[in-house]
């Protein structure tokens, strides 16, 4: 096995979705950096422009999905989040007695909706009376906005708060003292909601990324998987999104049932195995149809039956 020299890692933190991303990533090219990781959801087209420019670097960028032709140096990656949120879901219908739970969320673009639809879709799926309430922040982390908008949901009466934002604390933190049921995104937080933590589910990037550049510095990067939108998921490999551990005060069986969705998901199903019925009444997903990855990423634009909310124009 090739072995490789002890690399230098060069980090930027909170780089803004416009040109500045692309300003920072030539800047890390000029320093020597051979792989770029871009890992925001805005960061594609200034990535894909640095890649062009640099056709020499390897950029990859997280989360989104590239049309038509993908160049040499270029490519997508992300796990399937919504697969273990979709087992989280599961544990918020069965602890729910209300049956209202909350979702706050930072932008409608195809993977907060498609999270929002698997966890609505797990509960409803153990509790059919089941309904999520969302409201979105248009921030990916300011915390005076998720106050708000976590005390907006909590005020309809939720029973429990999951989140689609980078920085999770705020909103565990207020449903925590809510008194209301939590459950995690992004990260394990279980231990700033002791009394209201039921699940959850984390990011293990560790392999995925070792892999990538392992990939990229042997040389072996064209026609490599990562040479593409990579997506892994519980049917095809190791899932980058995991499961955050369970809480305590769970209902007997709940932790069998999430064992047995994952087994299906895993193997011949989906969480959005049809039928799925759009908020509107619609139909979504016929009955039977079990969408892949691409698929589902394509059919995200709308909220299922049972969420409580709307997408916001613009």
């Amino acid at each position: 096995k090739k072995e490789f020299p002890k690399m230098k890692i060069l980090t930027a933190e909170n780089v803004p979705e416009n040109d500045d991303a692309g300003r920072t990533m030539e800047a890390m090219i000029s320093k020597g950096a051979d792989i770029i990781f871009a890992t925001s959801y805005g960061h594609l087209d200034p990535a894909l422009k640095v890649a062009a420019d640099n056709p020499e670097v390897c950029v990859v960028q997280q989360g989104n999905f590239i049309e038509g032709k993908i160049a040499d140096n270029v490519g997508t990656y992300f796990g399937t989040v919504y697969e273990p949120v979709y087992l989280a879901g599961i544990a918020a219908g069965e602890a729910t007695k209300s049956n209202k739970l909350g979702y706050v969320y930072a932008f409608p673009i195809p993977q907060t909706i498609a999270n929002i639809n698997a966890f609505q879709l797990g509960a409803a799926s153990v509790n059919p009376d089941a309904e999520t309430f969302v409201v979105n922040t248009s921030s990916w982390c300011d915390p005076a906005k998720q106050a708000e908008a976590a005390q907006g949901v909590l005020d309809q009466g939720v029973e429990g708060l999951t989140q689609h934002q980078d920085c999770t604390a705020t909103i565990t933190k207020a449903a925590e003292e809510a008194g209301a049921m939590v459950v995690g995104y992004h990260a394990d937080a279980s231990e700033l909601a002791p009394n209201g933590w039921i699940a959850g589910s984390e990011w293990a990037w560790g392999d995925l990324y070792v892999d990538i550049v392992r990939t990229a510095l042997a040389g072996d990067f064209v026609g490599s998987p990562y040479n593409a939108n990579f997506r892994v998921g519980y049917k095809t490999g190791e899932n980058p999104f995991v499961e955050s551990k369970l809480g305590a005060n769970l209902p007997e069986g709940t932790a069998d049932e999430i064992a047995a969705a994952k087994e299906r998901i895993s193997t011949d199903g989906s969480p959005f195995e049809g039928p799925v019925i759009a908020q509107d009444g619609s139909e979504l997903i016929a009955a039977g149809d079990v969408p892949d990855y691409a698929t589902v990423e394509s059919l995200m634009t709308v909220f299922v039956e049972g969420v409580v909310g709307e997408i916001p124009e613009g």
